[in-house]
């Protein structure tokens, strides 16, 4: 990927010394008898993200921010999608349901995809969300309104002192009993000063928001399984997602990269219409084995995690609620949380 034209993978060559152990324990990962154990720990979570997201949204107006007409993944060359079946038989084995479309089938399912594409990878029972801010903001209000307190506060030190947690910022110190760490990318360090060195980076992604005159172009999100980007029907807009960027938290971000796709998603989509409304730059936690952490800390009883969720965070965000709620409510989480462990690299 690193050399191909529009290449979704970048690495930054002032960060590369510092992501490369990132990198070689990614590799490791790699060999089949880790991918499939992987595949086993991520299906555990997300056969349930659906019905979790419903239980979350239901009886409340956030049902609204969810479409469930499923995603699509369109391939152009026979060789590229032959280059699936590996995965393809991985979601078999899970029990995972799918279907592979010809042309004529990607056409009846989205019109306005141009005549080229050939194969088509189609998952019908998934939701995707039309406006995450919203659903987020929405959440936060819910929250507010059912007794809870929201409050903004930059945390730059934690410490469990004799079973009291203490959390300190430039604002204050805030003291808890418990604490979820939940900070996506900038978990590692609030984790580090509890005593878990966990292999956590940032896959940064680049999205760009085209005009809200397109949005009815498409009826679900498409990936261009040639060049690994996602077309996203949004309320504003159809929204363009692309690259995994290997430069810390603190790189500049580089737009160009992005912007470079927009004449491929022109062809794509050929009534796109390609006027920049916005972009920006967002931070994927992920950890070499693409499971997030989830649970106790291995050094205090009073700290949880529930980070790492990789490029499934919406996706998995409901279910792993569901798994805090119910260890902090001392109940049995209906999933077993020890592939999730936080010392399960034998980082000390």
């Amino acid at each position: 990927m690193l050399s191909q034209s529009n290449s979704p993978l970048c690495i930054r060559p002032s960060y590369f010394p510092k992501v490369l152990p990132w990198l070689m324990r990614f590799m490791w990962q790699s060999r089949t008898s880790s991918v499939n154990k992987n595949a086993q720990n991520l299906h555990a979570l997300s056969q349930h993200a659906v019905q979790s997201w419903r239980k979350l949204t239901q009886d409340t107006t956030l049902s609204q921010f969810f479409n469930a007409k499923g995603w699509l993944k369109v391939y152009q060359s026979d060789q590229m999608f032959d280059g699936t079946l590996r995965s393809r038989q991985i979601l078999d084995q899970m029990g995972t349901k799918y279907q592979c479309l010809n042309a004529s089938e990607i056409h009846d399912l989205e019109p306005h995809l141009a005549r080229t594409f050939k194969h088509g990878f189609f998952q019908d029972d998934s939701l995707n969300v039309n406006d995450p801010q919203l659903l987020v903001q929405g959440m936060v209000d819910l929250l507010v309104r059912r007794g809870g307190r929201y409050q903004q506060f930059n945390v730059d030190a934690i410490q469990d002192i004799n079973g009291v947690i203490q959390l300190k910022g430039k604002r204050g110190e805030l003291l808890s009993q418990k604490v979820v760490i939940a900070t996506g990318a900038w978990s590692r360090g609030l984790a580090k000063q509890l005593g878990d060195d966990i292999p956590l980076e940032s896959e940064r992604g680049y999205h760009l928001m085209l005009p809200e005159s397109t949005h009815s172009l498409i009826s679900r999100p498409i990936v261009n399984g040639e060049n690994d980007f996602v077309l996203s029907p949004m309320n504003k807009g159809i929204r363009l997602i692309s690259q995994v960027e290997f430069a810390g938290l603190h790189a500049p971000p580089d737009y160009s990269r992005i912007r470079k796709l927009l004449p491929v998603a022109k062809n794509m989509l050929p009534k796109l219409e390609i006027h920049e409304e916005s972009v920006w730059l967002g931070h994927r936690p992920s950890l070499p084995d693409s499971l997030p952490v989830l649970g106790y800390s291995s050094k205090s009883q009073n700290v949880v995690y529930a980070f790492g969720h990789q490029h499934l965070g919406m996706t998995l965000a409901a279910i792993s609620g569901d798994i805090i709620a119910d260890l902090l409510g001392n109940k049995t989480p209906k999933v077993s949380l020890f592939p999730y462990r936080a010392n399960r690299f034998g980082w000390h």
